[in-house]
């Protein structure tokens, strides 16, 4: 499903050549309809007439109302069961692509093209789709596989440093849930740039889908790649509902930093362990400002998270280097103390 792209596109055309798709319509949003769009169009070797579908770039636009207008354009452009969606560009295109295409008409294929690190390594893998309701994250969406995933990673260098670090995020995550060795290799680089973790990328995509493989409706081990996110997600809600949007892998970074504490406060992991993984999460991603965030508001954030059971909230921690566990109740005393780790780190 997932395939490393060559120079000329080959295994694209190849694809679109065996199937009988009456029309294509790409989705982009401005930078990728800019830097590479015309890379794609440049190798696309197709007789199927296609459409362009153009959004404003940014996370406030994976809502409900973009949603409504890429299906009224489906609509006006006839499209029918038969037609095919491209999703080209970062994690909030391939997911509202995704949640669009699976819901028009009762679902008509798509297929992911990431532009961005944190869409190879992640968002575009293992089928989620969705949008964010109100300021929430991901709170309505579907489970749905593309039919395929292409990655070229000569895309990367369209990226400023704040989109790269945004997804070596998600890829220090994965080592440390599921691959000690990967986390080892991602934290002897000094700076994030695309020489450094290009070579790194194929095994966090892996590592990814072996564990949406294992569990693809997330009723299991899936949820171990929610490390990070419980905490992450609700800084980056309350951020998006301040008008002050953050980048996902920044959020998921500060998250990571709290819920490795908390693994440590809740007697899952060493304090050596902890420190170690707070140490190097520090050296990558400068620290966000939660003073204006009361602690209520955060702890309203966490009690809607989709992970949560009968009013419970629940988390996937660390047991380790390379080792995660799912559905951990925490103390609430323990939750807030590593909130005010991170204040009190940051100095803000």
């Amino acid at each position: 499903m997932i395939t490393l792209l060559d120079e000329n596109f080959s295994q694209i055309n190849q694809f679109l050549s065996e199937k009988s798709f009456s029309k294509i319509f790409i989705l982009v949003d401005e930078n990728t309809h800019e830097y590479c769009l015309p890379i794609l169009l440049g190798n696309l070797e197709t007789e199927i007439s296609f459409e362009i579908l153009e959004v404003e770039p940014g996370e406030e636009m994976k809502n409900i109302q973009t949603a409504n207008h890429l299906w009224e354009i489906l609509t006006e452009m006839q499209a029918d069961r038969k037609a095919l969606v491209i999703n080209l560009g970062g994690g909030v295109i391939t997911d509202m692509g995704g949640f669009v295409a699976s819901t028009y008409k009762r679902g008509i294929q798509f297929i992911n093209i990431p532009t961005t690190l944190l869409s190879m390594c992640d968002a575009s893998i293992g089928g989620k789709t969705g949008i964010d309701l109100m300021h929430y994250k991901n709170m309505v969406g579907t489970f749905s596989f593309p039919e395929q995933i292409y990655v070229y990673t000569k895309f990367l260098d369209t990226l400023p440093a704040n989109e790269l670090k945004s997804g070596f995020a998600e890829m220090l995550k994965h080592g440390l849930i599921a691959d000690k060795k990967h986390w080892e290799d991602l934290i002897q680089l000094n700076d994030v740039d695309v020489l450094g973790v290009e070579s790194f990328i194929a095994k966090s995509m892996e590592i990814k889908q072996e564990v949406v493989n294992a569990d693809f409706h997330e009723k299991n081990v899936r949820k171990t790649l929610n490390f990070g996110h419980t905490i992450g997600h609700a800084i980056e809600s309350l951020c998006l509902q301040n008008q002050n949007p953050i980048l996902h892998g920044e959020a998921v970074a500060l998250g990571m930093i709290c819920e490795s504490h908390l693994s440590y406060l809740e007697s899952l992991i060493s304090k050596e362990d902890s420190d170690l993984i707070v140490e190097n999460i520090q050296r990558y991603f400068s620290f966000i400002n939660l003073s204006d965030f009361k602690d209520e508001e955060i702890f309203n954030l966490l009690l809607n998270d989709k992970k949560n059971t009968d009013e419970k909230i629940n988390f996937s921690l660390l047991s380790g280097i390379g080792s995660c566990v799912f559905d951990h109740e925490c103390n609430t005393d323990n939750i807030k103390k590593s909130l005010d780790f991170y204040k009190e780190l940051s100095g803000f």
